[in-house]
């Protein structure tokens, strides 16, 4: 797998509250988490969910596991995260009210497996089309899902910041786990909302499908987000199964 990722302030934004993961020792792990919250509490959450989340699978998880014993872990992963981004938003007082999104990409005997919260994004390109795995946890992804609103129109959304789910802002989380088999040729993304609030589906396709290098691919994504406007933080990772 060659992996590449940005992740950038945006025009408009003081702090960068995203962060992301590349870790390919015994395992490969990838990983993007999108913080919120006063001051620079989003930043901190987002750093928290992206350290919990790793060390726990590096230290549980090897490479002989069965799939549920897998799903098992990366479950656990997220709930430390979970506890521990709360713990500390009760014990600091610029801290509170803190949360974060992260979706997370493990790859073993290719397989992907999908750890998400949030809406923050991952999809995978295959034979040409551009699959979203994972669900939004938004209030606008819950209108288009019931057929209120197009995915065009939620782009435009005033609401479409609302998230009904992230880590650390209550005592229990609620974890979406997703597996799939990896083929050859496939093509990894996962993204915050700051490219996909400006940025569609055609147009991440059409990226991915002219993809040549897998850096050059993160900045034109990011590129184009900005253009438009840059009013969040952008992170994008990119992953091809075969090297470019």
């Amino acid at each position: 797998m060659t992996v590449a990722a940005i992740t950038d302030i945006g025009k408009v934004r003081e702090v960068n509250e995203d962060n992301y993961c590349i870790y390919e020792k015994n395992i490969k792990l990838y990983m993007v988490a999108d913080g919120m919250g006063g001051h620079k509490s989003g930043e901190v959450a987002s750093f928290i969910a992206i350290n919990t989340i790793k060390d726990h699978i590096r230290q549980f998880i090897t490479e002989d596991m069965e799939k549920p014993s897998i799903e098992g872990i990366i479950f656990e992963a997220f709930h430390r995260a979970n506890k521990e981004i709360y713990n500390k938003s009760i014990e600091d007082f610029n801290c509170e009210g803190m949360g974060t999104t992260v979706t997370m990409a493990l790859i073993i005997r290719n397989k992907i497996y999908i750890g998400h919260v949030g809406d923050s994004r991952g999809y995978v390109l295959r034979g040409g089309e551009l699959e979203q795995v994972t669900q939004d946890h938004s209030l606008v992804a819950e209108l288009v899902r019931n057929g209120s609103i197009t995915e065009r129109e939620a782009m435009k959304h005033p609401q479409k910041n609302i998230i009904t789910r992230s880590l650390g802002t209550s005592e229990k989380v609620k974890v979406d786990i997703f597996s799939l088999d990896l083929c050859e040729g496939d093509i990894l993304l996962l993204c915050t909302d700051g490219l996909t609030n400006f940025v569609d589906k055609h147009e991440l396709e059409k990226a991915l499908l002219t993809l040549k290098d897998c850096m050059e691919t993160c900045k034109e994504l990011v590129s184009l987000a900005n253009q438009r406007g840059g009013y969040d933080n952008i992170t994008v990772l990119i992953g091809k199964d075969k090297p470019v």
